[in-house]
């Protein structure tokens, strides 16, 4: 089992009455946490891509290979790369040349974003949302396998039997990002790729349909399940005591999804609906080590997983308290949840 940490470099003001943190010390902050998860152990570190002013990473290729030059052994992978508005060539030259500057310790995980501020910046339409990631999928997959591409698709001019340089000293690994949809399910099992589900709120358990579609339809592709690993991505934090975790990560999560939720048409966090989210049967993963390696634990019976990554930094938590639930994890909860 797996585990490792996520973040999307927020800026989010825990209160409407505090000032945000400044990119530039929020990246850097972003470095010290990816040093701490290694230096307790734990396997990868992924950071989102957003186009916002609420989060400082529009560039996590850039960010990562700062990380990769002062470690040596977390995997580092972006959470997620959203392929529908990028050039595949540019994100696998990209990803290609931090495997290399890392000594193979990149991965790619693509999807189509929770945000859609990346289709205006850069010209894309969002009726096109679903054939856009489609034909990129296709594109980036060809050419992880083929170093001399040919292709001709709507979204892009064609490749004429171009080299796409540089090579990785391996496949490059690439997992999607699924947010809960069967036709995102099954466009990656067909495609022989594993799959990352983001369970961000309701009941965990309704994604166990998902995983079996996962498995099944690897199956039916001519893939071994086996070979083609799921992963879950949840909310949530670490403290020494779960009443401590409770209060410390409310405020600022609450005022980060009550911020995401006036855009998307959603009433605002209250106590009783996080209450019943960190609850067992909740979506997020949160606690004492014990209440966290039990939640993860089931998740894994549950679902078949074989990597869990926590998201840690919802909303802008003081820094040391995020290094302090990445030492947790490290130190406390991978050896319940790896024994």
């Amino acid at each position: 089992m797996e585990l490792g940490v996520t973040s999307f470099a927020e800026t989010i003001p825990e209160h409407a009455s505090s000032e945000p943190i400044g990119p530039g010390e929020r990246l850097r902050q972003v470095l010290e946490e990816i040093d701490l998860a290694e230096a307790v152990g734990l396997d990868v570190y992924g950071l989102g891509e957003h186009h916002r002013p609420d989060f400082a990473s529009s560039s996590p290729a850039t960010v990562l290979a700062a990380a990769a030059g002062r470690t040596s052994t977390i995997r580092l992978f972006p959470a997620v790369a959203v392929l529908s508005t990028d050039d595949p060539v540019r994100v696998f030259q990209q990803y290609a040349t931090l495997d290399l500057v890392s000594s193979g310790r990149a991965e790619l995980l693509v999807g189509r974003g929770s945000f859609i501020e990346s289709f205006p910046l850069f010209g894309y339409a969002l009726e096109d949302y679903d054939e856009l990631f489609a034909e990129k999928l296709d594109l980036l997959l060809e050419i992880r396998d083929n170093e001399r591409v040919t292709w001709t698709g709507n979204f892009r001019p064609p490749i004429h039997g171009q080299g796409i340089y540089p090579r990785p000293d391996r496949p490059l690994p690439i997992r999607v990002a699924v947010g809960g949809t069967p036709q995102s399910i099954v466009r990656a099992a067909s495609r022989g790729l594993p799959v990352a589900l983001a369970i961000i709120g309701g009941s965990p358990d309704r994604f166990r349909p998902l995983a079996e579609l996962h498995r099944r339809t690897l199956v039916d592709a001519g893939y071994d399940p086996a070979e083609v690993p799921l992963s879950v991505h949840g909310h949530g934090y670490v403290a020494d005591t779960t009443d401590q975790a409770a209060a410390e990560f409310y405020p600022a999560y609450a005022a980060a999804m009550t911020r995401i939720g006036r855009e998307r048409g959603w009433g605002p966090m209250t106590r009783p609906q996080y209450d019943a989210m960190r609850a067992p049967g909740g979506s997020l993963v949160l606690g004492d080590a014990e209440t966290v390696a039990a939640k993860i634990l089931h998740w894994r019976e549950e679902l078949g997983v074989t990597r869990f990554e926590l998201h840690v930094s919802v909303g802008t938590l003081p820094h040391e308290k995020v290094l302090r639930s990445i030492e947790l994890l490290g130190t406390r909860v991978a050896p319940l949840v790896r024994g």
